[in-house]
């Protein structure tokens, strides 16, 4: 999130980030030892990322001041001279003069008679802010708190860093879960304070909201999908596909929040993190989606704030070009050989999120996939190849058609979005044609290098390409795409019984033994919903009679929960009881391309299941039939599945107006 925003307005900077939260004098004992290596004359201005200060001349006159201070070895805080007898934060009381200057002492939050006395006697709010040479502070944390300073020390040194993000080692996590306040400030000499004038809050509560936004003539502060009638001095925020009405309130703080709902006094708002806490210790269950617009609403927010930033922060080796094959459930990049097919996903991804509206640096994502697969994988013949070890040097030379499907796909994404790093991907992508073409099976399709050279996979991976490419303006692919889905249907697609074949002999025939029985929802589905694309485009009913009647069969392998199991036998019986994450996908995506909403609904609420993991923005990629997951890292290639299927639902919930 933070690499994305810095991206929205051009600024580079250094991210240090912890394995957990351990309170601030963790958390500045690891800056001020950061910038200590690197400068050690060197003054950190620790800010709070949630305070508002409008007036930002201000603010960095305030600053330059006390940097003034903080290089004569002062600790200097900022403290805001009251406008109100305010209960929601601590108070400085300063010695006395202007500048910086003595802090006599730090008391809490006061009730509102005691506020009241500290105004009369000159106290000033404490921001929280801090100026402070970074030598000064370690020395002070050694003196009064050197088991915080210690793990700071050690989690630098164990922190594994990816481009410009650092991420602090285990040893952080032993440090001492303490304030700044209590670690430091209240036991050293050295505390100082600035009193400053300018406008503050620290919103931290919803009056502060509210206080801190524009405001209608009534004095309501209003965001998103909101309807006021008399209703005055109240904050109303409802989040994407919410919709709230208020009537005949007043001084309230409404805020729906995906599946979060508040109904505040303004007067209380100080309380709201006791019902937090009530809800940490019932536990973090959530309920169901009960509408569509509910789950493109958490898709979409998950999607942008989560998944996105994440995987082009971690998920991308900024170091030696590429993306990674996988990262943990918390958010750990696991290194592994680099599939083809990943670097094509991962370009068809940050593509697609840019045609999504995401604010982030979509294109340098996407552009830096591309720019890896043509440098590590593309073969003197146009094709890519298989495999290619974490410095990129060959380990597989062979060319798969599934990993060219993903190679045309990501081009054309990024050929429509205007890309390509100067590259002509028009006449690259005929050129992988041209030799995907030499792959050909004089039989019909194409033939697979791996151990299943006849099978139905990677043909509609292809048919997905060839669809791409046409949509991007370049109309020499409709010939491909409707030779591979009359092949689907005269072919892969089972004569009497309607359903998908994966496996094939020689002949086109299904395969001996079990391979030839294999019969995958999750294919019944993706085929479904590619078929039923050609078939509206083609105008062909008959397309679209099959899309519903593999979306059927498909259906034979869902379970109470919508999860969809990952095989059945060609009886139509469960197979396979375990569930991988990416048929969730297709089950979602096939039930809205058909109008299924009641299916819909079922998908969406199954995929969330895989999504809950400890660092949001990761996924669970194995559900066993016990509903428990397997313990492994979530794979790269499964990003393709869950975007496709959030722009679907994205796409429905737009068609609904």
């Amino acid at each position: 999130m933070i690499l994305s925003q810095l991206a929205e307005i051009g600024v580079e900077a250094d991210l240090l980030l912890e394995p957990e939260a351990r309170d601030s004098a963790a958390a500045m004992a690891a800056a001020a030892v950061w910038i200590k290596d690197r400068d050690p004359e060197g003054v950190a201005v620790v800010v709070s990322a949630d305070h508002d200060v409008p007036d930002a001349v201000a603010f960095r006159a305030s600053v330059n001041q006390a940097v003034a201070g903080a290089r004569a070895g002062r600790i200097v805080t900022l403290g805001v001279r009251p406008t109100s007898p305010s209960n929601a934060y601590g108070y400085i009381r300063p010695s006395s003069g202007e500048g910086v200057q003595a802090v006599l002492a730090f008391v809490e939050k006061p009730d509102v008679a005691t506020a009241e006395i500290y105004l009369s006697e000159g106290y000033l709010w404490n921001s929280g802010n801090f100026v402070v040479a970074a030598s000064v502070l370690a020395a002070e944390l050694e003196a009064h708190a050197p088991e915080v300073l210690a793990a700071a020390r050690t989690g630098l040194a164990g922190a594994e860093t990816y481009g410009v993000v650092q991420v602090l080692g285990d040893g952080f996590r032993k440090a001492p879960k303490i304030s700044i306040d209590y670690a430091v400030m209240e036991k050293t000499d050295r505390a100082s304070v600035l009193p400053v004038a300018f406008d503050w809050s620290d919103v931290g509560a919803w009056d502060a909201v509210l206080d801190a936004s524009p405001r209608d003539v009534e004095g309501n502060a209003a965001f998103g999908d909101v309807l006021l009638i008399d209703t005055a001095n109240s904050v109303v925020r409802a989040s994407s596909g919410r919709r709230i009405a208020a009537i005949g309130v007043s001084d309230l703080a409404i805020v729906a929040d995906g599946d979060d709902i508040l109904v505040c006094d303004l007067a209380h708002s100080q309380t709201v993190k006791k019902a937090v806490d009530q809800f940490k210790i019932r536990g973090s269950v959530r309920s169901a989606f009960t509408t569509l617009a509910e789950a493109q609403a958490w898709y979409d927010r998950w999607l942008k704030t989560s998944a996105l930033p994440l995987w082009w922060s971690l998920g991308a080796d900024h170091e030696r070009g590429g993306f990674i094959e996988a990262l943990s459930v918390i958010g750990e990049p696991r290194p592994a050989p680099r599939r083809g097919r990943v670097q094509g996903r991962q370009v068809f991804v940050y593509t697609t999120a840019g045609e999504m509206g995401w604010a982030g640096p979509w294109k340098q994502a996407a552009q830096y996939g591309l720019d890896y697969a043509f440098r590590h994988f593309q073969r003197p013949d146009g094709l890519f190849r298989c495999l290619v070890s974490v410095d990129g040097a060959p380990l597989d030379d062979r060319a798969a058609v599934y990993d060219q499907a993903f190679a045309l796909l990501g081009m054309a994404m990024l050929h429509q979005a205007g890309g390509g790093g100067g590259r002509d991907l028009v006449a690259e992508a005929r050129r992988t044609r041209a030799g995907l073409e030499s792959m050909r099976y004089e039989k019909g399709g194409f033939r697979e290098t791996d151990d299943h050279p006849f099978q139905s996979n990677c043909h509609m991976h292809v048919l997905e390409a060839s669809l791409a490419w046409a949509e991007a303006g370049d109309t020499t692919w409709n010939e491909l795409a409707d030779e591979i889905a009359e092949l689907s249907l005269s072919t892969f697609i089972d004569s009497k019984g309607g359903f998908l074949r994966e496996f094939f002999d020689a002949d086109w025939n299904p395969a001996p033994g079990d391979d030839g029985r294999r019969v995958e929802p999750g294919h019944q589905f993706e085929w479904a919903w590619l078929l039923a694309r050609w078939g509206k485009l083609r105008g062909r009913e008959d397309a679209m009679f099959v899309a519903r009647r593999l979306f059927e069969h498909g259906k034979r392998g869902v379970d109470a929960r919508g999860v969809a199991c990952n095989a059945l036998w060609d009886d139509l019986t469960v197979w396979e009881t375990e569930s991988r994450l990416w048929p969730q996908t297709e089950y979602l995506k096939a039930a809205l391309i058909l109008g299924e909403e009641v299916d819909a609904l079922a998908a969406a609420n199954g995929l969330k299941l895989y999504l809950q993991t400890p660092v949001s923005g990761v996924w669970y990629d194995k559900l066993r039939a016990d509903g428990t997951f397997v313990d492994e890292p979530a794979p790269a290639s499964s990003f393709y599945h869950i975007i496709c299927a959030v722009q679907e639902l994205t796409n429905h919930q737009l068609s609904q107006g």
